[in-house]
């Protein structure tokens, strides 16, 4: 991949995890404060805290890993941006009552997210940290 090719890739993996991060944030405020009294009667507050928690846990692990310049590590990152999508965002969705249909993508958005932190295990013991993917 050349330079800019890369600086491009590396631009449009950091705007994503910034805008989970911002997506986290938001999703917390409101659900603390909007969505509260929902949220309680419901009896979803700890699904959409849950939610939050690995929203916002990811997208600061994304960006680590984009930041630590380890181009291989890129993979990584792409599994926890789509498990994101799918748990969080399942979960959001599942808290605002939302389909049932989206309980079975929970666990495959949670499967994404495990498949990245064994990326990154994987990369440590077989010193493929650097390099391109």
């Amino acid at each position: 991949m050349s330079s800019s090719n890369e600086e491009t890739g590396t631009n449009r993996l950091l705007a994503a995890a910034g805008v989970f991060g911002t997506v986290g944030v938001v999703a917390g405020a409101f659900g603390a404060h909007a969505l509260r009294e929902s949220l309680e009667v419901s009896g979803k507050v700890d699904v959409w805290q849950t939610a939050v928690l690995y929203n916002l846990l990811h997208a600061v692990a994304c960006m680590a890993v984009i930041s630590g310049g380890a181009p291989r590590m890129r993979s990584a990152v792409w599994l926890w941006l789509i498990g994101i999508g799918l748990f969080s965002g399942s979960l959001y969705f599942l808290a605002l009552g939302g389909p049932k249909w989206l309980g079975p993508v929970t666990p495959l958005g949670g499967a994404f997210l495990v498949a990245g932190w064994l990326w990154i295990t994987a990369g440590v013991f077989t010193g493929k940290r650097g390099g391109s993917d």
